[in-house]
């Protein structure tokens, strides 16, 4: 279900936020944008981001431009895709960003609907995570494996993928109904990392039918995962969102995180302007500020979704994460091979092929 967001406008001096200095990247005339999102007053976003994680890059942007109110909407993938593609057949109000953990279904509304943008900051980011200057990649995300550490030992916990589907399939009574993951048909961010993970394994079927022989547990949500792993009710989940599973094992000593040795995807969520957008200035300047150090040291640092940037304060950013787990990170790149698994029969041969795998 949809959440609205919307941050209070702030009281300020008339004169308050005019004539800021931006680096030497930012055109001469950003002021003028600044100037003129400021007239458009609101900028109206639709996010797969939970408003618990957007919550401080929201305020930070606040506090920066208080005259532009943000509306925000906290949805799930397949909800947001649907929303956004209706109100442009239909000509409705939407939003003006799209901001997407789901990279393979926001690259295709990002192919059709996403408005041409240089920004300034683009020069910082990594050029697998900018497609055309229309979609930027804005996190740098490890997927990893979470257990429960009190019913799986340091031992025995699975150090890679092969190791996950010798343990499940190697004592099918232990396992049964213990092993959680996305379910790809209804969650839009689970189809693309299960279709990332097929082209990084080669094994990936026999994997599947590894972790599946005991019978995966499916779920739509990150959330939902850690919930039934820290209870015990399930011992392992794996391809969840590692800036979560980190946030929810800083406060949970139940969790365990494992990041695969063998290989470890990183999901970058794609933001695109719409071109359709009721506030484009107003756009541009909260993209700008998302992609800036500031608001990326705020994402690595406050919200624990790990930075695009390797400028950032601490080790939460591409730098540290490269330092920490090196060859290993496979970033999934910002472009159009993405677009290749939502083919429709190659993504009903992914799903049915999948299915018999996993004996769904």
């Amino acid at each position: 279900m949809k959440k609205r967001y919307q941050i209070p406008a702030l009281i300020l001096a008339a004169s308050a936020y005019s004539g800021m200095a931006f680096s030497a990247d930012y055109p001469a005339e950003y002021d003028s944008v600044v100037e003129q999102a400021n007239k458009e007053g609101m900028v109206m976003i639709y996010s797969t981001t939970d408003t618990k994680a957007a919550d401080p890059v929201l305020k930070a942007f606040k506090q920066k431009y208080p005259n532009i109110k943000v509306e925000y909407f906290d949805m799930n993938s397949t909800e947001l895709y649907n929303r956004y593609i209706g109100e442009q057949a239909s000509g409705a109000n939407s939003g003006d960003i799209v901001w997407s953990s789901s990279m393979d279904s926001a690259m295709q509304l990002a192919t059709t609907y996403a408005a041409t943008y240089e920004s300034p900051e683009a020069t910082s980011l990594p050029d697998w995570s900018i497609w055309e200057h229309k979609a930027y990649g804005t996190t740098f995300e490890p997927t990893v494996m979470i257990y429960n550490k009190r019913l799986i030992s340091d031992d025995e916990k699975p150090k890679n993928h092969s190791d996950l589907a010798a343990l499940v399939s190697g004592d099918n009574d232990r396992f049964r109904n213990k092993v959680t993951t996305y379910d790809i048909e209804k969650s839009a961010v689970g189809y693309m990392l299960a279709a990332q993970d097929s082209i990084q394994n080669e094994n990936y079927l026999d994997f599947i039918k590894g972790v599946g022989s005991a019978n995966l547990v499916l779920q739509s949500s990150t959330g939902t995962m850690m919930e039934r792993v820290s209870s015990g009710e399930n011992l392992i989940g794996y391809n969840i969102l590692g800036g979560y599973a980190e946030t929810r094992a800083r406060t949970d000593e139940v969790i365990g995180v494992i990041y695969p040795d063998d290989y470890t995807l990183i999901l970058s969520r794609i933001a695109f302007i719409s071109e359709t957008a009721k506030h484009p200035n107003a756009a541009k300047v909260f993209l700008d500020f998302l992609l800036s150090k500031a608001g990326q040291d705020v994402l690595a640092n406050q919200s624990d979704l790990a930075s695009i940037r390797d400028d950032v304060e601490g080790d939460n950013d591409v730098d540290g994460l490269t330092k920490k787990l090196g060859d290993t990170l496979k970033p999934i790149p910002v472009d159009e091979s993405l677009l290749t698994f939502l083919k429709q029969k190659e993504r009903l041969d992914f799903i049915k092929e999948w299915r018999t795998a996993a004996n769904k």
